[in-house]
């Protein structure tokens, strides 16, 4: 018995030949590098992740090789479910965003996997051309002057009281967000969502608080930068 003839064993498959598998994995390898390129120049946050990028060409193989395995056998299909059931994924994903690309590059692993070539690399250039265009045109950008206001104010002030006439001179508008305590109790900590008016200066704003809180912390969060730089 030759090393070929284990290979194209029925033990193996009954039907997947060493090409098929090498086409298979191969192509869910090529079109997988093209959702990894694209997923990392149309990447906008702050928290890029070369693990992640890695993991989509990976996962992209993994599923091309189980659909090799499982094959048209229905048993096979529910052996490997239960065995895939006991895995547990204990990180959370940061960006609904990159849930997406799990799926772009799954299903690419699924249609390389079970013959369906054109379509793998049809469905990787179609969406992919429209990911990138979406992304050079910014498009569904909101516009937004917000920003995150958090202080610290000693646990007797009436901030709302003392905050009033300071935040109608200087914001458009203003939403409280959260009201903590440090473990003495003695200090507040304030967490605002504001819009500053057109010509408001933050200098000035953040000075003005400064003198209210008597120079406790007080710091102006902007809002995460989605456009290029």
């Amino acid at each position: 018995m030759d090393i070929l003839s284990i290979f194209n064993s029925t033990n193996v498959s009954d039907t997947v030949t060493i090409a098929d598998m090498l086409i298979s994995v191969l192509l869910s390898f090529g079109l997988s590098l093209v959702i990894a390129w694209i997923y990392k120049i149309t990447y906008r946050g702050t928290s890029y992740s070369q693990s992640y990028v890695q993991n989509l060409i990976l996962l992209s193989m993994i599923v091309a090789v189980v659909m090799l395995v499982v094959g048209s056998n229905v048993a096979r299909a529910f052996g490997l479910l239960g065995a895939l059931s006991i895995i547990r994924f204990r990180n959370a994903i940061k960006d609904t965003r990159d849930v997406g690309f799990i799926f772009l590059a799954m299903a690419v692993g699924m249609a390389s996997g079970t013959g369906f070539y054109l379509l793998a690399i049809i469905a990787t250039l179609v969406i992919g051309f429209i990911l990138w265009e979406m992304n050079s045109l910014n498009l569904f950008a909101r516009e937004s002057n917000e920003q995150t206001l958090k202080l610290w104010v000693a646990e007797d002030m009436d901030y709302e009281a003392e905050f009033e006439r300071l935040f109608s001179l200087y914001l458009v508008r203003y939403k409280l967000l959260s009201v903590k305590t440090d473990k003495e109790g003695l200090l507040i900590k304030l967490e605002y969502v504001v819009e500053f008016r057109e010509q408001a200066s933050k200098k000035a704003f953040l000075d003005e608080i400064r003198k209210i809180t008597y120079n406790k912390p007080v710091s102006l969060e902007f809002e995460q930068v989605e456009g290029d730089f």
